[in-house]
């Protein structure tokens, strides 16, 4: 598999393309750019790689997370996926929230809601669609054969806040258990910061810790 990071916007979110090497099918994962330097950045690798954008995958709702689905699904015409319970957060509402927040972009609606147990397929490839919520109610984690993007629930040494608006500590400890039972050396892929691995995580992240 073909993961290739850009970290963008005005919280260093981390918006990931992934790709299927044989067939050149990829999905983008969080794209919260929110400058035209960074989405040409990102259409640049795209083009000179000749990948052909099947999906935009958002492990939630957030602008940060959200903001450039706009750009990507006009310029490639990429259906946009989230999970059923953050789907409110993108749409009519989801500018609302981008332009209180200050982002210049926001998403449409998404063209195909999601949810726990489902695989996003592109090419020879698929992720699982693990419901991973906590920081927001649709949150999800999307696992390979030895790869987890987590989002905004698991970072390296931390994890997403849950004193937000919708956000809840209940279901982010139990979010981290699924996680922590994923093998050690699972590559974690974070919304933001550097990546890690769940062995690392279990052994040095006070969260997960005391999850585990």
């Amino acid at each position: 598999m073909m993961i290739q990071t850009f970290t963008v916007g005005k919280l260093f979110t981390n918006s990931y393309i992934v790709a299927c090497p044989e067939t050149k099918e990829a999905i983008i994962v969080d794209p919260g750019f929110d400058s035209a330097y960074e989405a040409e950045k990102i259409f640049k690798f795209i083009e000179e790689n000749a990948l052909k954008l099947k999906y935009i995958v958002n492990t939630h709702g957030h602008p940060d997370h959200v903001c450039g689905n706009g750009i990507i699904k006009k310029k490639f015409q990429a259906s946009i996926l989230v999970h059923e319970k953050d789907a409110f957060m993108l749409g009519t509402f989801g500018k609302v929230i981008a332009k209180f927040f200050g982002f210049n972009g926001s998403s449409p609606s998404a063209d195909i809601l999601i949810k726990d147990g489902d695989h996003v397929k592109f090419g020879k490839k698929a992720l699982k669609v693990m419901h991973t919520p906590g920081h927001s109610p649709g949150s999800i984690s999307l696992i390979s054969e030895n790869e987890v993007f987590t989002g905004d629930t698991l970072f390296a040494g931390s994890i997403g806040r849950t004193d937000l608006p919708q956000c809840s500590e209940t279901d982010m400890k139990n979010s981290l258990r699924k996680l922590a039972n994923l093998p050690d050396d699972f590559k974690v892929y974070p919304g933001h910061g550097p990546t890690t691995t769940i062995g690392e995580e279990k052994r040095s992240n006070p969260f997960l810790i005391m999850e585990w």
